[in-house]
């Protein structure tokens, strides 16, 4: 199992130094930054899993490195501030970071912050990684991802939108998975098909959107056999998925 590899990025050494080894005493391999320059050696010279990033280095400010990272990386950034005022916690959302912790935080909370970004990143990641993929087959079903082509098991082609077609890569890339609303969202979120969040309940147009689908797969929609709802998570694609890549 790959073991987590972290920056910690602060200009005081002494803050730096006791993050570092906290992190590294809990099973991680952390790495100390005082700078973007010592960021970006680190980003150049090896994988890099989730960034720790204090807002006031000095001369330098961390919310507008986290701004310049999100245009180049995909990498995590977990912002570190005195400065806890709202408008503060908002500007480091708007330019991309993952998560904002105020100082002074209690470490094991630190941790368990530190896990559940890292968590995230992982299952968002797992959401797409089979994109390249040619054909699936799946229940009966067979979805041909060149030609953007579904046939069902009666051999006749059935017409999916765009979201619906999004939406059915999802779950084809995570067969048995019971994916959450906010995970969906999320990987359709790569693709432009997510929902915004500040523009109505992207949970209920997650489930919109599972009806739409399942209105078209399911020999019953009413009892669904292929996407099934899982109690208190979410959705499931609860067939095998066969995979075959022509490339």
């Amino acid at each position: 199992m790959t073991i987590p590899r972290l920056l910690v990025v602060d200009d005081d050494a002494e803050t730096r130094g006791m993050l570092t080894q906290f992190l590294r005493q809990n099973g991680f391999i952390a790495l100390p930054c005082d700078s973007e320059v010592t960021i970006r050696e680190q980003l150049d010279s090896g994988r890099v899993d989730l960034i720790l990033l204090d807002v006031m280095l000095g001369d330098e400010y961390g919310v507008d490195i986290c701004k310049r990272l999100r245009h180049e990386q995909d990498v995590p950034v977990i912002l570190v501030s005195a400065l806890s005022a709202d408008h503060h916690r908002m500007a480091g959302y708007e330019v991309g970071a993952d998560d904002y912790i105020a100082k002074p935080f209690n470490p094991n909370l630190l941790l368990a912050r530190v896990k559940a970004v890292l968590h995230r990143a992982k299952r968002s990641s797992s959401l797409t990684y089979r994109r390249s993929i040619s054909t699936f087959r799946f229940g009966g079903w067979c979805y041909d991802a060149k030609r953007d082509e579904i046939t069902s098991p009666q051999n006749y082609q059935v017409s999916l939108s765009r979201k619906e077609t999004a939406l059915l890569k999802v779950f084809l890339g995570n067969p048995h998975i019971p994916l959450t609303r906010e995970e969906i969202n999320t990987a359709l979120d790569v693709t432009g098909d997510g929902q915004d969040a500040g523009s109505g309940n992207p949970g209920r147009a997650i489930d919109v959107l599972v009806g739409r689908l399942r209105g078209k797969i399911e020999a019953d929609p009413k009892i669904p056999e292929l996407l099934r709802t899982q109690r208190g998570v979410g959705y499931v694609l609860a067939v095998d998925v066969v995979v075959e890549d022509d490339q």
